[in-house]
């Protein structure tokens, strides 16, 4: 005979688990970058249990960053990050600035990783340059890991205060390049290409600190993004507030049946032993 009692208590344990979940959500309604979690439950018995907590990755809103260097990424895919271990994240987080040697840096220092181009904008592989069909072609090559990405660096010269020693200013545009501009902005020269990864399986990525997730043998290596890029924006949590606010109440109700049939499994217990004194 199946239990009621554990698994009443089964079901009260998911259904706190839930709405922890759920309250993180709601806390970080309006935090840039948060993936939303979506727990997800197996059966057990008569009751359920809570199986894992995967991530949104559905997309998020564009709000004004506080940098014009900020970037918002509508579209597939993660902004590649690198640390000073050499280890490789990814996020969804644009809010990136030039720090004081003139990398293009993640809040925590982690340098934003991206391709050199040539004066045609193509991506440089070593010395060989590629085209955009041959840069698309590597995806049958195991994706964009066949094309080493680099640091983004516009240094300023101190003695003439321009960009890499020449260029007045710099611009971002939608396919995520970096160009230099001079002339009173009337000549662009494509210096940097912003690095966008994707995964087959992104919901299985691992965050391993407050967005920024690493790749996991059930995510599968990361293959070319797609996505257009807009500077001076950033995304905000991608969290549904009304589909929340509804498992807030369902998990409550739930929360509700399940003390009710463990006070009412308990009364029962007593009656039966009082029969016994």
């Amino acid at each position: 005979m199946r239990d009621a009692f554990i698994n009443a208590m089964n079901m009260q344990k998911s259904t706190v688990e839930w709405l922890n979940s759920i309250s993180e959500n709601l806390t970080n309604m309006y935090t840039p970058g948060y993936r939303e979690n979506q727990m997800t439950f197996k059966t057990y018995l008569d009751a359920t249990i809570p199986d894992r907590v995967l991530k949104n990755t559905g997309q998020g809103k564009a709000i004004p960053g506080t940098s014009s260097e900020n970037v918002f990424l509508e579209g597939n895919g993660y902004f590649v990050l690198r640390n000073e271990e050499g280890k490789v994240a990814y996020t969804r987080l644009g809010e990136f600035k030039l720090n004081g040697e003139g990398v293009y840096c993640a809040s925590d220092g982690s340098k934003v990783q991206g391709y050199i181009l040539n004066d045609k904008g193509e991506i440089m592989s070593g010395t060989k340059s590629l085209s955009d069909g041959a840069f698309e072609e590597t995806i049958a090559q195991g994706g964009a890991l066949s094309v080493p990405t680099t640091e983004i660096k516009l240094w300023i010269d101190p003695d003439n205060g321009k960009y890499l020693g020449k260029y007045d200013e710099f611009e971002i545009k939608s396919d995520g390049v970096f160009y230099g501009k001079t002339n009173g902005g009337k000549e662009a020269t494509p210096l940097y290409k912003i690095a966008i990864m994707n995964f087959h399986n992104p919901q299985e990525l691992f965050e391993y600190k407050e967005g920024q997730f690493l790749e996991t043998p059930y995510s599968g290596k990361p293959v070319i993004g797609r996505g257009s890029i807009q500077s001076g924006c950033i995304e905000l949590s991608n969290i549904d507030f009304k589909a929340n606010a509804t498992y807030w109440k369902q998990a409550n109700i739930q929360m509700n049946i399940t003390d009710k049939i463990m006070s009412t499994y308990k009364q029962l217990l007593e009656s039966a032993m009082s029969l016994l004194d």
